[in-house]
């Protein structure tokens, strides 16, 4: 026989199961601003119905259901979306690095502009024009100089900026190291505690998110993968259990012979995580932690090819951008450019020098005049405009042919004969005669130093059209990362938009939930109500007489 208080239990068990709903409804609407939250829901589960299968089961006309309860409280998430926010998060933070970087270096050239170092070029070429008019006044031969000695100050400027922002790069690279690896451990930390959650039949949502939250910053930094494994004991099917996080390639490939970075796998050893370390060096030999350039990644301690990281979040790019060594070759964009303006200022010392070399310019006379030097004379030999600096016993270094071009860009400057007198310019041609003081083909043939071709590095041009190169490749190479930034950054916000869709908190909907779960508690609680008279009627008012 059926129990008269059987009603009293189901609607019992309703209002504690809606009471439930109302507090998870309350918790949606109280985190609705929370960053990483993902909705919960209750998920509703019918009791075991009455009566059960036996030989003494009562005879009535068949199973009677017996309530309802709260089977689990599930966050609302949707894996797949995860995946493909990841993998364009990976991207942007690859191509948005790379065009910060460009856009500093561009700031830095500043091409075009009056102050860059084309227009100081120009400048010093006209001044030679203007010496060809009068090449024996003094004031046109100090604006060479002061011409001369900007251009130096340009090279200067510009690879010492490069060098400071290729520090500063170095420096936020070794930042996003300690990020990365602060970030490992922050996962691994709830891993430990969802494994020892789940298996007592429990979510822990709360941890899901954070997790999730931080796997979507690991994304920025690097390429990886993420991969579940059950925490075992009572876990329920749904739980998530702890993940394992792998570096991956450009294909989103394993690395081949790689421990993952975050081991979530029990069955294959502890939970734990391997430190991300990047080595840096000055050059091929030198294994000190202060060099300019990456020289190795390593995950405790083994070796990771630099190539496999290609294209692949942040980290990649701030390597490309600092410049890491390739064997024994040194690349990267502040590496090239670097290269690159040393080349172009070695062979322009090396080429003007050979030609002011080839002139003669002003010395005393001896009766109070001015007369052209002999280039035989040990006393008057030929000078060089720009130099390198001094060596070790203090004297001028000049450059020669095939020389080590690398550091020439921030070490040309105008020779100190030259700076001691303007009149030591060779304007004058080295076929004049020494009275010819006034000649001027020579400056002539310096200014046309511009329009000359020469072999500069690989390419057989003028020093005009190798800058407009190198600033036009600048150029390009910032715009496509613009434009990538721009292109990646809408397909993450699309993808977002739609794991919003799935996981946000809707104040409507939730609204609309709480109106639903409140009356379906008043309704379990009127059930108890219409019970309470029931049992007052059989108890109180039957089998009454008077």
């Amino acid at each position: 026989m059926r129990s008269t208080f059987m009603g009293l239990e189901i609607s019992k068990r309703g209002m504690f199961t809606q009471q439930s709903a109302l507090h998870t409804t309350g918790n949606n609407i109280s985190n609705v601003n929370t960053p990483g939250y993902s909705r919960q829901r209750i998920n509703f589960e019918a009791t075991t119905p009455y009566p059960s299968i036996g030989i003494n089961r009562p005879q009535i006309p068949g199973q009677m259901g017996t309530g309802v309860e709260a089977g689990s409280v599930q966050r609302i998430r949707e894996g797949f979306l995860d995946v493909q926010y990841r993998q364009e998060n990976n991207k942007l933070g690859y191509w948005e690095s790379r065009a910060q970087a460009l856009e500093k270096m561009q700031e830095i050239m500043n091409e075009p502009s009056k102050a860059g170092l084309s227009k100081t070029l120009d400048e010093f070429w006209q001044s030679f024009h203007d010496l060809a008019v009068n090449s024996i006044n003094e004031g046109a031969r100090s604006v060479v100089a002061e011409r001369g000695e900007a251009v130096a100050q340009t090279f200067n400027y510009l690879s010492t900026s490069l060098t400071q922002v290729q520090g500063d790069l170095k420096s936020e690279l070794k930042v996003s190291v300690d990020e990365i690896n602060s970030i490992a451990s922050q996962i691994n930390n709830i891993n430990k505690q969802i494994s020892e959650i789940e298996p007592h039949g429990y979510l822990p949502n709360e941890l899901y998110d954070e997790r999730d939250r931080l796997l979507d910053k690991l994304s920025t930094l690097a390429n990886i993968k993420v991969t579940n494994h059950s925490s075992g004991g009572n876990s329920l099917k749904i739980a998530e259990g702890t993940v394992t996080v792998e570096f991956v390639d450009k294909d989103g490939k394993s690395i081949k012979g790689l421990a993952p970075f975050i081991n979530g796998d029990t069955t294959k050893g502890p939970l734990g995580v391997q430190e991300f370390k990047i080595e840096f060096s000055d050059n091929g030999t030198d294994v000190s932690e202060d060099g300019r350039l990456v020289k190795g990644i390593k995950l405790n301690n083994v070796d990771i090819d630099i190539n496999i990281f290609s294209k692949t979040g942040k980290i990649s790019s701030l390597i490309e951008s600092n410049g890491y060594f390739d064997g024994t070759d040194e690349k990267g964009i502040y590496p090239d450019m670097l290269r690159e303006l040393d080349t172009m200022a070695f062979e322009f010392a090396l080429q003007f020098n050979k030609v002011h070399n080839q002139g003669k310019y002003l010395v005393d006379s001896g009766n109070g005049g001015l007369k052209l030097n002999d280039p035989n004379d040990p006393n008057t030999p030929p000078i060089n405009f720009f130099s390198f600096g001094l060596d070790s016993s203090n004297k001028e270094i000049f450059p020669v042919a095939n020389g080590n071009v690398k550091g020439a860009a921030g070490l040309i400057r105008v020779s100190e004969k030259i700076k001691d007198s303007p009149n030591n310019i060779a304007a004058a041609s080295g076929s004049a005669t020494e009275d010819e003081v006034d000649n001027a083909d020579n400056a002539l043939a310096l200014a046309e130093v511009k329009n000359t071709t020469f072999n500069i590095g690989t390419r057989h041009t003028t020093f005009q059209t190798y800058y407009e190169g190198l600033i036009g490749g600048m150029a390009v190479k910032t715009q496509q990362a613009e434009r990538f930034t721009d292109n990646t950054m809408i397909l993450r916000d699309s993808v977002d938009q739609r794991r919003q869709s799935v996981s946000a908190v809707s104040l409507d909907e939730e609204m609309t939930n709480m109106i639903q779960f409140q009356h379906a508690y008043n309704a379990s609680a009127r059930m108890i109500t219409l019970q309470d008279e029931v049992l007052d009627k059989i108890i109180n008012g039957m089998g009454m007489t008077r």
